[in-house]
């Protein structure tokens, strides 16, 4: 491997201490040499904290296109804001059991709401707006408000939300909250925000425990009910100061800017990227782009405007970042000269965009732009382990967090990996049954991923995700596949051309990939124009053959039959929310997409069909 400059990262992080454990029946428990330092009792301390020291530094930006100026709140202005919005909260009487449900994108004043309640002890649950605003039975949404019975849903604007909401209207006997002031038919928020504060407001705030539920984040599951995991105030301040303890630049500087699409709807927008803004007293720039044909360019627009400290994306974002800096000079020179770090999570970054950062980060600035990870789930919110050290190529999720330990089992010829530690989730919300078996008999959380030591004389190196365990399958010839693993490498070897990969061949001979494809890209592979259909684009001779030379590259990195795919299917529709095949980070789930599609399965499996692409 050639040798690349990558800096000090002493500058940066805690140098990796990892103990381990050998244990008489095989398994291994990995815990961090550090241990976890004392905690927040809650967020809103940090609130407090921040309004007290430093009241005039902002906290939260957002605009509403490209074009305007950054409307802001600093945080003296957050704290009033919310102790006003926490006085109406207790006239409400709302609690767990009438929580603050937020079914709008990110916003000031989704985060003040939500705050506002955490700050008295009443729990909030920011749902994904695709099930309001694209899914078109609105199923997981009911089941959802069902489940919650909330005494308040906020929406940005009622008109948007209309038929969402009229879905939902007898399931519940919530207050209905607009961002929008001119919305007659709510609660304009603007008006929640200005009531008075009231001394109960302190007394509720003072009662406010760690083992106090500060929020309900859903699961994107695949069928049936999607869960609520509980989000105690202790599982997102001992995450945080496990942060602290790793990124040790937090403690030592006072400049940390974000700009940031990830929804808090889930737990990397918001236990990880919103609460490490909040906890280190920095400033939130809210990205109204994502990485998505359309939206992407105001993200873009976004970074030109503020170029935070931090870059954090999720792969496919960083696809589309690659091809924006390869053609924007000025905004490659700021972004790798002012960027400290890239932080990649939600899914296994392609060693190909691996290598195309780095690439253009030492042309630009002759040294290679760190690139850290991290790994958990909404259970262990979200941090359980955390690359803070400069890895050699991607992949490396880290090593377990101050606090927290992991237990490594051998599973076939894996590692499933379990977590326990004050960042893990007591359970699901009126789940009893599921809570009971989302646990070993030591308490571990069973989160159903397996992971490689990369060494394992030394596991300060950290680990590798090594796929879901019930994502993995034998073919005919006993040979196991990892899925995850392929993945990523099947992503690389087709790219540009796939968006993501769908592994299949489940007892079989051969391993089979569904695709969905990059129709930008593959529209510009086979030069047609813009106007031309998904079809078409799909069927070009162009398109058709750099998908036979991506399987046959494919095959020549892994030659055994479980490392590479034997055919192909280009998808033409696109992941469903509906069918929860696609979360909001643009995370695919494997299983979602085989039991929705079976039709395609079958069709690449049709020795006669030749709508597959083979070798």
């Amino acid at each position: 491997m050639t040798s690349v400059t990558r800096g000090d990262a002493s500058s940066l992080f805690a140098t990796p201490k990892t103990v381990a454990e050998h244990r008489a029946d095989g398994s291994i428990v990995l815990r961090s040499g550090e241990p976890l330092r004392d905690c927040a009792r809650c967020i809103g301390d940090w609130l407090e904290q921040f309004a007290r020291q430093t009241p005039d530094a902002i906290f939260l930006a957002e605009r509403d296109s490209a074009d305007m100026p950054w409307a802001t709140m600093t945080y003296g202005g957050a704290l009033r804001r919310v102790r006003a919005a926490a006085s109406w909260i207790l006239t409400q009487g709302l609690s767990a059991e009438r929580p603050v449900v937020i079914l709008s994108d990110n916003s000031i004043d989704h985060a003040l709401l939500a705050l506002a309640a955490q700050h008295v002890g009443v729990p909030s649950a920011a749902i994904s707006p695709a099930y309001s605003l694209m899914s078109r039975d609105f199923d997981k949404l009911k089941s959802m408000i069902a489940l919650l019975e909330p005494g308040a849903i906020y929406v940005s604007a009622t008109k948007p939300f209309a038929a969402a909401l009229a879905a939902i209207k007898p399931l519940h006997k919530a207050q209905i909250i607009s961002g929008n002031a001119g919305d007659a038919d709510a609660l304009a928020f603007r008006t929640i925000a200005a009531t008075p504060e009231t001394p109960d407001v302190t007394n509720a705030f003072a009662a406010v425990t760690p083992d106090t539920i500060a929020k309900f984040l859903f699961t994107s599951g695949s069928t049936g009910t999607p869960k609520a995991v509980i989000n105690t105030q202790l599982m997102l301040t001992s995450s945080q100061q496990a942060k602290a303890q790793t990124w040790t630049f937090l403690e030592q500087s006072d400049d940390l800017v974000i700009l940031d699409w990830l929804p808090w709807s889930h737990t990397f927008g918001a236990n990880h990227n919103f609460n490490l803004v909040l906890r280190n007293g920095g400033s939130l720039y809210i990205d109204g782009g994502k990485p998505a044909p359309g939206l992407f360019a105001t993200s873009l627009a976004n970074l030109k405007s503020v170029m935070p400290t931090v870059y954090f994306n999720v792969p496919r974002g960083f696809d589309m970042l690659i091809a924006a800096l390869r053609g924007d000079e000025e905004l490659r020179r700021r972004f790798f000269g002012e960027v400290r770090f890239a932080f990649y999570a939600g899914a296994a970054l392609p060693q190909n965009l691996w290598d195309a950062l780095e690439e253009l980060s030492i042309k630009t600035v002759g040294r290679a732009m760190p690139m850290v990870s991290a790994w958990g789930s909404t259970e262990t919110s979200p941090l359980a382990t955390d690359c803070h050290f400069l890895a050699e190529c991607s992949g490396n999720i880290g090593v377990p967090i101050p606090g927290t330990e992991l237990k490594l089992v051998t599973s076939g010829d894996k590692l499933e990996v379990r977590v326990r530690g004050p960042n893990v989730t007591p359970g699901y919300w009126k789940a009893p049954e599921l809570t009971r078996r989302a646990f070993d008999e030591e308490g571990f959380y069973l989160i159903g991923d397996a992971v490689k030591l990369a060494d394992t004389e030394r596991p300060e190196r950290g680990l590798f995700f090594d796929g879901r365990v019930a994502e993995d399958f034998k073919l005919n010839s006993g040979t196991w596949v990892s899925v995850g693993t392929l993945r990523v490498a099947g992503i690389a070897a087709l790219a540009p051309l796939a968006q993501d990969i769908v592994v299949t061949g489940h007892g079989g001979d051969e391993v089979r990939f569904l695709v969905f494809p990059n129709i930008a890209a593959c529209r510009a592979h086979a030069g047609l124009p813009e106007a031309a259909g998904v079809n078409d684009v799909l069927a070009h001779d162009k398109v058709r053959t750099a998908i036979a030379q991506g399987l046959a590259k494919l095959k020549q990195q892994g030659a055994n039959s479980s490392g590479h795919a034997t055919r192909a299917l280009l998808l033409a529709e696109p992941p469903s929310v509906d069918g929860g095949e696609i979360t909001d980070k643009g995370y695919i789930n494997q299983r979602a997409v085989l039991t929705r599609r079976a039709d395609a399965v079958a069709r690449l499996n049709d020795d006669a069909s030749r709508e597959w692409i083979g070798l």
